[in-house]
């Protein structure tokens, strides 16, 4: 693998929620372990790592019977996220940030490190974008669906900034119109996570298109 798709120590942040390329990501920061760290990827243009937990809370919780003796209960999280660019950053008041992120490329981990204030770490190996696939014909109702949505919202006349979608919307292409079903649908964050984790972006669709039916959302 060659080493232009290595990251080192890259920060993490682990949240109860999956980040998908190409996905919006509002957060508000108030924790210390994540204060400094998003302040320093602000001012140098670093992305940090989005995991999604599968054990342990979003905010640091004390567990004095952890195994670890640290103190904190424990973090478990996935082994695949996505980086995330900021793209809007105030500071409120003191002690709070709030950023809007735009999900970028998927990551896998290959090594992680908890530092002693609690911030996680990870040296991670960047995945392959989505290949640009065409929407066949016999999944055209997802994206039939979604473009319906889009339009309602713009006739709605939501701001852009509070729209749950980040233009270009590219309702022809496999991935996009997957990617943004997934982020939209009340489905379990195993099963988002596993979605994101597909490598072909037409199985994706496939996959999300039959919950869609189910649902009766597109049929």
């Amino acid at each position: 693998m060659s080493d232009a798709l290595k990251l080192y120590s890259l920060p993490l942040f682990p949240l109860g929620t999956v980040l998908y390329p190409g996905g919006l990501l509002p957060l508000r920061i108030f924790e210390v372990r994540y204060l400094d760290m998003i302040g320093k990827c602000h001012k140098t243009g670093a992305p940090f790592g989005v995991v999604s937990l599968v054990q342990g809370s979003e905010v640091r919780k004390a567990d004095t019977g952890q195994p670890s003796g640290d103190g904190f209960a424990q973090e478990v999280f996935s082994s695949v996220g996505t980086l995330a660019h900021i793209t809007e950053f105030s500071v409120p008041q003191p002690g709070l940030m709030v950023i809007r992120c735009e999900g970028m490329q998927r990551f896998e981990i290959s090594s992680r490190e908890k530092l002693k204030h609690g911030l996680w770490t990870a040296d991670v190996t960047r995945l392959e974008g989505d290949m640009d696939v065409k929407v066949p014909d016999d999944l055209q109702a997802s994206a039939n669906a979604l473009g319906k949505l889009i339009k309602s919202l713009q006739e709605r006349e939501i701001p852009g900034e509070q729209m749950p979608l980040l233009a270009p919307y590219r309702l022809d292409d496999c991935g996009w119109v997957a990617n943004r079903w997934c982020e939209l649908l009340p489905i379990p964050v195993e099963l988002k996570q596993r979605l994101m984790a597909l490598d072909n972006p037409l199985v994706r669709l496939e996959l999300v298109s039959d919950i869609l039916e189910r649902t009766g959302i597109a049929l």
